[in-house]
């Protein structure tokens, strides 16, 4: 059984199956309140759908690299694999850079930039009402404008295809793997000359090296032809057989 603690409720994976005596067994043995099995992800707002399998409750606290989080799993997605990246970007924000997160969920991204960078302000964009909510609740819960005295992170509700571009950010994370290239242009209308770009796709492993920066460039020389550098290749986890979930880090000039 493969099998993911997210604070104190048990996701397990869809070969799974047992008894109800089996459920109590594994619940007490990881010392969770309910077990859920996560049956699909819908559509842009990343909605879920779940089994309840063993509890009644599907609301939690889950810490992670020193970051709370409070989410309902049966409202909102938790994207499991991609702890390590989630730290790896937030150590990458330089001091007094704007950042905008322009899919942010509950604050995968945005959490842990606002607890371990000295980002001046973060912007961070969500289209799911109820993923907005918990945004808000997690930007209370590790006191990240309380700390700064000021709105230091900002949640906003709507489409980051409307939104991004109102902005002028030093980062643009671009952390959702569903048709992200159909992104590029307002992230591209988002950053400034100099900037940096972490754009997620997933990819056949025989283009990794060459589709997602092709798809930037392209994008970038149609928003008044600036130039790509890549600057790193980062490998997620393996989304399918072949295909990989990669970000590509990128500096628009």
């Amino acid at each position: 059984m493969k099998w993911k603690k997210i604070g104190d409720i048990l996701i397990v994976d869809d070969k799974f199956s047992g008894s109800e005596n089996d459920f109590e067994s594994i619940a007490s043995k990881h010392n969770v309140k309910s077990i859920v099995k996560i049956d699909s992800i819908e559509g842009q707002k990343r909605e879920p759908t779940i089994s309840l399998l063993y509890g009644n409750d599907t609301e939690t606290i889950h810490k992670e690299n020193g970051c709370l989080f409070n989410l309902d799993l049966s409202k909102v997605m938790w994207a499991k694999g991609n702890n390590n990246e989630r730290l790896r970007i937030a150590k990458l924000v330089k001091d007094g850079e704007t950042v905008v997160d322009m899919f942010a969920g509950i604050g995968y991204f945005s959490i842990p930039i606002g607890v371990h960078s000295q980002a001046k302000q973060i912007y961070s964009i969500e289209i799911n009402p109820n993923s907005y909510h918990f945004l808000k609740r997690n930007i209370e819960l590790n006191r990240i404008n309380e700390k700064a005295n000021y709105d230091r992170m900002i949640p906003i509700l709507g489409d980051c295809a409307i939104e991004a571009p109102k902005y002028s950010a030093d980062r643009v994370l671009m952390g959702y793997v569903k048709t992200t290239h159909h992104f590029l242009r307002p992230a591209m209308e988002c950053v400034k000359d100099g900037g940096i770009i972490h754009y997620h796709e997933t990819v056949p492993d025989k283009l990794i090296e060459t589709r997602p920066y092709e798809r930037v460039k392209e994008i970038a020389w149609e928003c008044g032809e600036r130039e790509v550098e890549v600057l790193n290749i980062q490998r997620i986890k393996r989304y399918a057989p072949g295909v990989e979930h990669i970000v590509l880090d990128a500096r628009i000039n």
